[in-house]
Parts: structure tokens; sequence; C-alpha cells
């Protein structure tokens, strides 16, 4: 005879065959049917202050893992949740939000915390879907999470009402899947024609670059990519997640892509030929319009998505696809002819040891010091291996100026679309995913007032990360571009509050470092503290490249790249 089982059980089975096991979230009034069901199933549920840290976990869990992220949480819960899902649909991380709700026959009429869960995840998601009938269940969680992996990924969305929660059904009467079966893994190759034009127009130019973005990290390539420009020459760059796939300091690699951070990415307009390998041609490219890429530069593009593909300018070669396929095809017919691009190589090269050596000039020893002195001294202790998570603002901006990325999925940066306060969550989720592995948040004073007391969900589950904080008193970046472009600052102020108290307080390790002599101590030994650790260090209020760059643009009278 066939065992009744509820829509709750339908819900965990669905994800345990997916091999999920952790669930970010926060308990409420209508998902506590299915939270009880999946605790008995042995999930895991980290549970935040706040359910935007939820989402901002589950989101870099599926990026740093590279398996889906999962999100539950209430109807007012859900409200909480759009912006770290507004982000996630930015950082392209496949992610499954699952909110529940009032029961279906009292939706429509004023029912308890009722709001259009559909209509509002619609335009952050991939899409999203309510749930109806427990029967579909399973066959509604593997198409949302096969539309998440499709194409450039994102985060999808289901509500599932209580009583579908609650509601029995007989086993013998639903047909589970395995991942595979539905989400298959798609190998599409590029025509051979087109790699043979591809490395004929590379062979051709005496300054060709490649630009990888997002979409180039879904899978491991980077021992792949490594072997192209070993066998190529060609320099490199990395952006978005994609930072580390090849590390920093490999031979043909010049840093990172980003036109205020890293004076080589301005040599892009220099260049013949451009290959964006999974990079979409957006802002952070300029369009790939003039002058962030010369009007006679030749274009060539790569793409999970076809959308992608000159979206906003015409390219010479445009190849839809499975990027890690298409470079070992690259790869291969590449090695068929000698190459020698060195000269162009080394003088991208030179251009970032430049820079680097003008940073390290601010790195001096003075009360407060400079930002520049406290990342060249995290650096110093940093390993090759370490989880590095940068939140906004000008303290960081240094740093990811200054700090290499050295291997895969390790060096983080919030979404494209700008959004404060994912440094701690995201550092949180590596260490989860990583416990071995040392896990480090940079932020700013104004980015730890999002989601600062998520210290308190890292002491609760023993999430050991450590944050490394620039304290100026200041929303840093928006006061120096208001005191240069209207000259004066408006609501940019803050107070020089004692965050690492607020720590200590939470149950974690707090340092307060007032003279940098100080500094070096402090990090050891929130290295060393073994529990959540926050370094809360007194800065000098400087002017990063960001914010000279976002002056710069904003002072022009012609377009300027951002």
């Amino acid at each position: 005879m066939s065992r009744k089982i509820t829509g709750s059980h339908l819900i965990g089975k669905s994800l345990q065959l997916e091999g999920i096991s952790n669930v970010f979230g926060i308990a409420g009034d209508h998902v506590l049917p299915v939270m009880d069901v999946m605790y008995d199933m042995g999930f895991q549920f980290i549970d935040t202050r706040h359910e935007q840290a939820s989402v901002q976990m589950a989101d870099a869990w599926a990026r740093i893992t590279g398996k889906p992220g999962v999100a539950m949480y209430t109807t007012p819960g859900f409200a909480n949740a759009i912006p770290g899902l507004t982000s996630a649909l930015n950082s392209e991380a496949p992610l499954l939000s699952i909110s529940g709700s009032a029961p279906l026959h009292e939706l429509g009429r004023g029912a308890m915390q009722e709001i259009e869960q559909i209509d509002m995840a619609s335009p952050v998601t991939k899409n999203a879907w309510l749930v109806t009938d427990p029967h579909r269940i399973p066959q509604m969680i593997s198409q949302a999470l096969r539309i998440a992996f499709s194409q450039r990924r994102g985060p999808v969305h289901l509500t599932i009402p209580i009583d579908v929660q609650q509601a029995t059904v007989l086993e013998n009467d639903i047909t589970y899947y395995q991942p595979q079966q539905y989400r298959p893994q798609t190998i599409t190759q590029a025509p051979k024609e087109k790699i043979e034009e591809t490395i004929e127009i590379l062979r051709k130019s005496n300054r060709p670059l490649i630009i990888a973005g997002s979409a180039a990290a879904y899978t491991g390539i980077g021992q792949e990519m490594e072997k192209f420009i070993e066998t190529s020459q060609i320099p490199f760059m990395t952006e978005s997640n994609a930072r580390g796939m090849v590390s920093d300091n490999h031979p043909n690699c010049v840093g990172f892509y980003d036109n205020g951070l890293n004076h080589v990415a301005r040599k892009a307009r220099d260049a013949d030929t451009v290959v964006l390998l999974g990079m979409k041609q957006d802002i952070i490219i300029g369009y790939a319009l003039p002058p962030t890429i010369s009007a006679n530069t030749k274009v060539i593009q790569i793409d999970p998505s076809s959308i992608e593909i000159g979206r906003n300018r015409g390219v010479d070669i445009g190849i839809v696809g499975d990027i890690s396929k298409i470079v070992e095809q690259l790869t291969e017919e590449a090695s068929k002819f000698s190459w020698d691009g060195k000269a162009w190589t080394e003088e991208l090269k030179n251009i970032r040891k430049l820079q680097l050596e003008e940073l390290e000039e601010l790195a001096i020893n003075e009360n407060p010091p400079h930002a520049m002195f406290v990342h060249k001294t995290l650096k110093t202790m940093l390993r090759p291996d370490d989880f590095l998570s940068f939140e906004g603002g000008d303290f960081c901006h240094f740093g990811r100026a200054y700090i290499p990325a050295e291997s895969p999925r390790s060096w983080n940066y919030f979404s494209p679309i700008g959004m404060l306060g994912s440094g701690l969550t995201t550092a949180m989720a590596a260490k989860l995913a990583y416990p071995d592995r040392r896990s480090i948040s940079l932020t700013g004073d104004g980015s730890f007032g999002f989601n600062g007391m998520e210290f308190d969900t890292a002491v609760r589950h023993g999430i050991n990360v450590v944050s490394i904080m620039g304290n100026d008193a200041a929303w840093g970046i928006d006061r120096q571009i208001q005191l240069k472009v209207y000259g004066k600052a408006v609501a940019t102020d803050l107070l020089p509050t004692r965050y690492d108290k607020v720590v200590e307080g939470l149950g974690g390790h707090g340092e307060y470092v007032s003279d940098p002599d100080q500094l070096e101590g402090a990090i050891k030994r929130a290295f060393n503290a073994k529990k959540p650790s926050l370094v809360n260090i007194d800065i000098q209020r400087a002017i990063s490249p960001r914010a000279e760059a976002a002056i710069a643009r904003w002072n022009s009278e012609t377009y300027q790249p951002f």
C-alpha cells in the first residue's frame, strides 16, 4: 500500500536529489510546516537576522560552489528578500527562492500578510511561479532550477502556499527525476570555421586582449584558459565572478578589468582585437563602444546567451555555446601555429607594475593610516587560497586595485548593481562551503550597517570569518564625489563608532586599531581567535582611484568610461 506524504516532504526530497543540504532563511508562519519536515530529513538551516542576508548567502554559495543555493522565508520575509534577489540577478547566481503564503482558498480575500509575491518576484528573477498542486512540486522545482542554470544564470522563485505544503498525496503517485534527466549538461561546440576565423583574426593582431566576465566562470576552465593564453601569448584580464580563474600572478594575466582601478584596462582602447569571453557589452566595458574600445577594433564575443552577442555593438565574430568547450577548441587550433605577443604583454604588465608601485607609496606608517597601509599589511599575511570578499566604498576600492586574485571563485565583489551589504554574508557562505580555508571580509564602516548583525548568525553557526574594517566615519566615496563635484558634503558623515564592541557584544572577537603600529598584531589575533572577528581600524578620509574616476565622469562634458 502506498503511504501518504505531504507537500513538504516533496519539497525536501526534490532538493535532496539536487544534493542540497543547506537552506538559508528565517522561520515564519507560512514556512513552518516545510521547515519542520525538512529538519527531520537532515537539512541544515542557516538562520540569518534578515532575509536579505539569507539570499546573499544563497547567492554566494551558488557562485562559489557551482551548486544551487536555496533561500526560504515567510511572506513578509519574502518582501525583505527582494533586495537580495535583485543583487543575485545581477551577480548571475543560480539560486532557488522559496516562500510560503496564506492558503490558496484565502488568497485574494485580504488573507494574512497577503502580497502579490509572483508579481514582486518577476522583475528580479529569471522567472517566478505559484505552486497550486502538491503533485507538481517536484516538476516545478526541477523546472525552476533548469531555468536558473540555463544560458546566463540567475535566481528563480516559487511561492508554495501553506496548505500546499501540508496537503497529502500518495507516494506512488509521484515520480522524481535525477538532475541530469531534466538539467543535462549541454556541451555546445562552436562550428569549426568559426574557431578557424577567430584564430586567424587573433594571429593577425598585434595588440589582442581577452577579457573574461562572469559567464566564463560557470565551470572550472582555469587550466584550459591557462593553456590557451600560454599558447597564444595573448594578455588576459578578468572581471566579476571570473576573477582568479587564472591567477593575476600568471605571466599572461594583467589583472582586474576596471577602468578606474586598473590602468591596464584603459589600454583596451589601443587593442586591435578584443575577445569578450562571457563578458557583457554593458557599462562596465563602456558598452564596448568608443572611447573604451576603438571603433576600428575587431570584437569577438563568446557567450552562453545569444541575447548578449552584439547587444550594443556589432561583432566581427559571435559564438554562442559552452565557453569551456569553445576555449578547448581555440587552444587546439592555436597550437597549430607559432605566436609572439610578448612585447604587447610586457607593455601592459609594466603599466600594472608602475600602478602597484604608486599605490604602495601611499602605504606609509602615519596616524591615522592611509587605507593602503592596511591593505599592504594584510597582503603580507594572505595565503593563495584565502577567500576575499570586498564591499564597495573607498577603503575597499584601494584593496581591489592592489590585492591580486589568485584562485578561482575566491575573490568576490558585490554585483554590478552596486548594492552594499554582501561582503560579510559572502565571506560567511564561503567559509561554510570550505571550512578549512580562511575567509576575509573587507568592509567600510558604512557598509557594516547593512548586515553587521549577521555576526550573530556567524557566532551561532560557528562560521569563523575575519572582517577588516577601514573606518573613516563617512560614506567615503559619495562624500568625496560631493566635495569635488558640488563643493560640500550632504548626509555622508558618520560617527567613529566602536563596531568592534558591537561584534564583541554578539559573541565574536573585536579589535580596535587607533595606531598603525597595532595593526599587524590585531590582524594576527583576529586570524587566531577561532571565532568570528572584526578589526576596526581608524583610517584617513582618502580618495580612491574609483572615486577619482567617478568624479571625472561627473565633471566631463563628453562621455567617460565607467
